[in-house]
This record gives structure tokens, sequence and C-alpha cells, in this order.
């Protein structure tokens, strides 16, 4: 009996979905770096997303630690991507590659021009079940639907970066993107309600928790005090060698993974690679 699999995964060809995690930071490593006409505006938009913390006492230079979270006052400083090619000897290869930079332009614009060589899937994908089928792409996150797809599409108008047309979405209808897949949407089974982190779905699955080092709410202090982009790299990947295994497992093919090749393009170029990233157990 073949294992348990999401139906709808069935036609996904495993080879031509990007895996694909985002690490944002506030745009300024204080609320006081901000302009006067950007402090008015961080004001009326915490107003509106953080009324309770202000009803509390906090105030807006203190929220503004959460900028990071809103691609208006936030910036993309790493932007890692992940993919099974298949290797001579008919196993599989996890390729990792990094954009990380203190320019977020240039983290925008390397990613785009990789993501613009492939023409995203569409609801042709799906084939008759006696045909091959053709081709298309996909990009597959954690809460990607939610979070990194359209902070990504926002970051790149504000920074004038041509959209690549897997991410150029804005206007069309949730259920007309079949190429954007979302491991944490899948998992609700349509409960509106379903939240359900990376690390805890990682352990239910057996898989190691990726937040062996850092978590989210620690990213804008390693980046704006410890200046430390290569950790943050190091923990962008590790979202996205997660969401990879977690994919196999809600397409019945995690029994792969133990033959996979795991290999990390060096960040920055000529750096050596990670050991304790390239296998994870």
């Amino acid at each position: 009996m073949p294992p348990p699999a999401m139906h709808i995964l069935r036609h996904v060809d495993l080879t031509k979905v990007f895996f694909v995690n985002i690490e944002t930071v506030p745009c300024h490593d204080c609320h006081a770096q901000l302009d006067e006409a950007r402090q008015a505006l961080w004001a009326k938009f915490s107003a509106q997303r953080h009324a309770q913390e202000l009803a509390e006492g906090k105030t807006p230079a203190e929220l503004f630690q959460h900028a990071g979270l809103y691609a208006e006052f936030g910036k993309v400083v790493c932007i890692s991507v992940g993919y099974f090619r298949p290797l001579k000897d008919e196993t599989l290869e996890f390729r990792v590659k990094s954009f990380a930079d203190d320019e977020e332009c240039k983290v925008l614009g390397g990613f785009a021009t990789m993501l613009a060589r492939h023409a995203p899937a569409s609801h042709e994908y799906r084939p008759r079940l006696d045909t091959a089928g053709p081709g298309g792409h996909f990009l597959c996150a954690h809460n990607g639907r939610e979070f990194d797809y359209g902070y990504l599409g926002r970051r790149m108008l504000i920074c004038g970066q041509p959209i690549p047309p897997m991410l150029d979405v804005a206007g069309h209808q949730p259920w007309d993107l079949p190429h954007l897949l979302d491991t944490m949407e899948l998992w609700k089974f349509g409960d509106t309600k379903g939240y359900i982190s990376l690390p805890t779905l990682a352990g239910i699955f057996g898989i190691p928790s990726p937040k062996d080092d850092l978590d989210g709410a620690q990213v804008a202090q390693v980046y704006y005090e410890e200046k430390n982009l290569a950790r943050i790299v190091r923990y962008c990947e590790k979202d996205v060698i997660t969401t990879a295994r977690v994919f196999l497992h809600y397409a019945g093919q995690q029994a792969l993974w133990p033959e996979v090749q795991l290999t990390q393009v060096p960040w920055p170029a000529g750096a050596p690679a990670v050991p304790s990233l390239l296998r994870v157990a």
C-alpha cells in the first residue's frame, strides 16, 4: 500500500518546486532614524495594527521593533531557495542557495532574476491520468500566502524591481494561483483557524527543529546589533530544508529523504559550506 499523500499534490513534479523562505527586519534599527513624515505614517499604521498594545501604554517607538513584519516599514535581508534536482545516478540532490545583502534591492533583484526564468504552473498542470502533463513551476513556503509572497511583491515594487510572473499575482483570487503552495495552508484542510508553526509541524513528523539557533523574534537583533548576516542566512536555509521535508510527508515521499544529497551554495561566494547544515538528520 502506498504511503498516505494529499490528493492535491498528486501531479506536482517535485523537481519543479522552489522552496522559499525570507528573513525580514525593520527598515532602520530604531524608530528615531525615521524622518518625521515616516514617523507619522508609522504612528497611524501602528494605531491600526497594534491598538491593544498602545492602549496598554506602549508607544509607537517601542512598537517599531515589530516593523519587520510589514513590507511598508521593513526590508528583506535574506531569501533562501531550495530545490530538488535529479543526479546522474538517479538519486536526488536538494540544492540550497541564498540571496542576502545589506542592500535590499540586490537581494530582491538576484532572486527575481532567478525566478523570471521559470513560468508558473497553471490549472493546466493537472494532466489527464494517462498523460505526463506539461511543465510549470511552483513556489512553496510555510505561511507563504499570508506572508512571504505578498511581502516580496510589495518590496519589489518599492525597490523598483520588475516582479517575476510567479509573484505578479495582485488581483487574482487565491484559487486561481495553483503554483503558490503553502505548507501551513495545506495543513489546515479547510480549517480557517488551523495555524501551526513550522517547528511544531516538523516535530509532529519527527523532523529536527530549524529553530535550534535563532527564532524570528531575534533576527533584527542579530542583524543590527551583532551585524551577523551569515548567521541569519544559516537560519533561513534551515527553514527551507525543513519546509521541503514537511512537503515530502504531504506528498507521501518522505522515504526519499535519507538518500537525498544536500548541497549548500556557499554564501557569500567562496565561503565554506556549513557541515551541520548539509546533513540534517
